[in-house]
């Protein structure tokens, strides 16, 4: 199973994997959060962030998740990376999140993918249309 590590500002981390958890029945395993606030020094947080790769990572690698691309999270993520062990996505959300914890048993890369369209396919605009395509998707 592929561990999963959200480093993000804040507490937003731990609130989307407590979300995650509301939508799924309880919380899932190897999945951790580390957070960056405001006066933190990236350099005494990354090797908190390698322990947790490290404790994450159970053969099958660790997908790791920032908030922002380009902020102190993702540029931290970005000292973390090896290719096909340990990789990253900037924009975590919500629909990323579940999507993601829900092909942890397919190949890094694939989860990777998942990531990413989970991630964009969850934004949507509201419009009536779309509010009938939902009601009509949920009635089935």
């Amino acid at each position: 199973m592929i561990g999963l590590l959200i480093i993000a500002h804040g507490n937003l981390g731990e609130s989307l994997i407590h979300c995650a958890s509301h939508v799924l029945g309880k919380r899932p395993p190897q999945l951790e959060a580390l957070e960056v606030a405001t006066n933190d020094d990236p350099s005494v947080l990354l090797p908190q962030a390698q322990e947790l790769v490290k404790k994450l990572n159970t053969g099958d690698g660790v997908l790791v998740l920032s908030d922002m691309y380009g902020a102190t999270p993702c540029n931290m993520v970005l000292k973390l990376l090896t290719p096909d062990v340990v990789e990253g996505v900037a924009g975590v959300n919500l629909p990323m999140l579940v999507r993601v914890l829900n092909y942890r048993e397919c190949a890094i890369k694939m989860c990777m993918e998942k990531a990413i369209s989970g991630g964009r396919e969850g934004v949507v605009r509201f419009t009536e249309v779309s509010c009938e395509h939902y009601h009509v998707a949920s009635r089935k």
